[in-house]
C-alpha cells in the first residue's frame, strides 16, 4: 500500500499493522468526530506539545457538519488554525514525518493525510560548550536539536542571501542534515557536489552523526592522520565561516558544526584570535603556531642530540642526561606517549568527585615515583610533560593525534637512522601536509601552496575585522 486511501478504515489497519499500535506504548492513536466525517490521529508521545494537540483536538470537535471541507487541502488551506501544515499522499513520506514528531490526522473521504508540526524535542539548554571555551566573547553554543541550532546562526546573519538546506540520510535513521551557506558566496560546484554525495549514502544509519557523515563524504586517503573538516560548537565560529564563504553542514542529534572546506590554516584558527585586538590576536595565533610546532619537534629532536651529542650547540651540553638510562630513550617515549592517551581515555570516565584525588595520584606516580624508581629519566619526563599539556593549547582534537602520530613516526626513525632518519620523517609531515586536499579538491596548505602571499600574511597576522576602519571613519566625520 503506497498511496493513502479514501477509506479511514483501510488507512488506520496499515497504520496499525506498520507501526505495531498494540506493541509500541509511545504510538498514540486515537479515534474522533470532525463535523459528520470519522477521522483518527496519530501522534508519537514525547515529540508532540500537548498543550497544541489539545487546542487542535478542541477545534477539530468543535466543528459543525457544514464547516468540514471535502478535500484535505480545503482543509488545511482554509481551516487548520496552525501555521506548518501540510498534505501527503504517500505513506512512506508520511511514516518519516510521523517518526519525525509530526501529528498525522486521516479523515474519512480524504485520499491525502494532513501533516501538522508540532514537534518538540528533549534539548539542554544553550550554554557554552565545553571544549571551545573563549576568554571573551558570547557563552552560547549548539545544541543536538538541529533547529534550534539554525536558529543560533540566523540571529547572527539576518539576510536574505543566507540558505538552510534540508537535506537526510539514512534508510532507517532519516536523519537530517542541513546545508548552510551564502547564496551569493558559495562555491556553487563544490555545493552540487556535496549535495550529490549526501543523496547518494547508502547506509542505514548515520550512527555517529557526523563522524558517520565525513566518512561517506570523503572515502580517500584515510591513511593520512591530518583532519579534513573542522568542528565547531560555537555559533559565532559557524557565522564567521558562512560569511567566508564556506559551507556549514549541521547534522541532527549533534551539538556541532561541520565546516568545509577546511585547510591546516583553518584547523588552528581559534575564536579567541578575533574577540581581542589585532596585536593581541596576532601574538595568540604565532604562539599556538609555534607550540603546535614545538609539540611535534621537541622529543624527536632530544632523541637525536642524545644519540649524536657531537650535533648539540656550545652551552647547551645540560640536556645531556645525568644519569645512564635503565630503558632506552626510545621506548621511554614510547610508554610515556602510550600512558598519557591511557590518562586521557581514564579522565573522560572518571566520575566527577573522584577526578581531582586521581589526578594528584596520577601526578605522583608518572612524576616522582616513575623517575626514583628507574623506570624513566627525568628529562624525558620533563620534555613529555610538555608536549601533553602543549597539546591543549589547540582545540581540534584530530589535528593533536596527526602530530603525535608523526611525533611517533619521526621518533623511531631517528632512532634507527639517526640524522637521516630525523630530516626523512619531517619531509613525510611535510609531505602529508602539502600533498593533502580538501574535500573540495583544493590544496589542504593553501594559501601557502600555492604561495598567495597576501592571504597567507592574513592567516598569520590578525588584522583589523571587516567593517572597523569604516565605522571609525564615519565616527570621526
Amino acid at each position: 500500500m503506497e498511496k493513502i486511501a479514501d477509506s479511514l478504515q483501510a488507512n488506520m489497519d496499515y497504520m496499525n499493522q506498520i507501526l505495531g499500535v498494540d506493541h509500541n506504548f509511545d504510538v498514540v492513536h486515537r479515534t474522533m468526530q470532525i463535523g459528520d466525517k470519522k477521522a483518527c490521529m496519530y501522534l508519537i508521545d514525547g515529540f508532540c506539545k500537548d498543550d497544541l494537540i489539545q487546542k487542535l483536538l478542541q477545534y477539530f470537535m468543535d466543528m459543525k457538519p457544514e464547516d468540514v471541507p471535502q478535500d484535505a487541502e480545503t482543509l488545511v488551506q482554509q481551516y487548520i488554525p496552525h501555521v506548518e501544515v501540510d498534505v501527503e499522499e504517500r505513506f512512506d513520506k508520511l511514516m518519516v514525518a510521523l517518526l519525525s514528531g509530526m501529528f498525522v490526522l486521516f479523515v474519512e473521504g480524504y485520499d491525502k493525510a494532513v501533516l501538522v508540526d508540532s514537534r518538540t524535542y528533549p534539548a539542554r539548554s544553550v550554554e557554552e560548550p565545553e571544549k571551545d571555551k573563549v576568554l571573551r566573547g558570547s557563552k552560547d553554543g549548539f545544541v543536538e536539536t538541529v533547529v534550534f541550532n539554525t536558529a543560533l546562526i540566523r540571529r547572527r546573519i539576518r539576510s536574505e542571501k543566507l540558505r538552510m538546506e534540508m537535506l537526510s540520510a539514512g534508510e532507517c535513521s532519516h536523519t537530517d542534515i542541513v546545508l548552510c551557506y551564502m547564496d551569493d558566496r558559495v562555491d556553487r560546484d563544490f555545493l552540487e557536489e556535496l549535495r550529490r554525495k549526501i543523496n547518494s549514502i547508502k547506509v542505514e544509519s548515520l550512527t555517529m552523526n557526523q563522524e558517520s557523515l565525513a566518512e561517506c563524504i570523503y572515502q580517500r586517503k584515510w591513511f593520512n592522520p591530518f583532519p579534513k573538516f573542522k568542528y565547531t560548537e560555537r555559533p559565532d565560529t559557524a557565522a564567521a565561516q558562512v560569511l567566508e564563504g564556506n559551507i556549514i553542514i549541521l547534522v541532527d542529534n549533534s551539538p556541532s558544526a561541520m565546516i568545509i572546506p577546511t585547510t591546516i590554516f583553518d584547523v588552528v584558527d581559534e575564536a579567541d584570535d578575533y574577540y581581542f585586538p589585532p596585536i593581541t590576536g596576532t601574538y595568540l595565533r604565532l604562539t599556538r603556531f609555534f607550540i603546535a610546532l614545538l609539540t611535534y619537534i621537541m622529543t624527536p629532536t632530544f632523541l637525536l642530540l642524545i644519540n649524536h651529542p657531537q650535533f648539540i650547540p656550545d652551552g647547551f651540553e645540560f640536556i645531556l642526561l645525568k644519569e645512564a638510562p635503565n630503558i632506552p630513550i626510545l621506548w621511554q617515549f614510547l610508554i610515556l606517549e602510550l600512558a598519557i592517551d591511557g590518562l586521557k581515555l581514564a579522565a573522560v570516565n572518571t566520575p566527577n568527585m573522584l577526578s581531582t584525588p586521581l589526578s594528584v595520584m596520577a601526578a605522583l606516580v608518572l612524576g616522582e615515583f616513575s623517575v626514583n624508581s628507574g623506570w624513566f629519566s627525568s628529562e624525558v619526563m620533563l620534555y613529555m610533560a610538555f608536549v601533553a599539556i602543549a597539546n591543549y593549547t589547540q582545540a581540534n582534537y584530530e589535528l593533536g593525534y596527526a602530530l603525535k602520530f608523526m611525533r611517533i613516526l619521526n621518533l623511531v626513525l631517528t632512532s634507527l637512522f639517526g640524522l637521516w632518519g630525523y630530516l626523512a620523517a619531517v619531509l613525510i609531515a611535510v609531505l602529508s601536509v602539502i600533498c593533502n586536499r580538501t574535500v573540495s579538491h583544493r590544496s589542504y596548505a593553501y594559501p601557502l601552496v600555492p604561495l598567495n602571499a597576501g592571504k597567507l600574511a592574513e592567516r598569520l597576522i590578525r588584522k583589523r575585522l571587516p567593517g572597523a576602519k569604516q565605522g571609525g571613519e564615519r565616527s570621526g566625520r
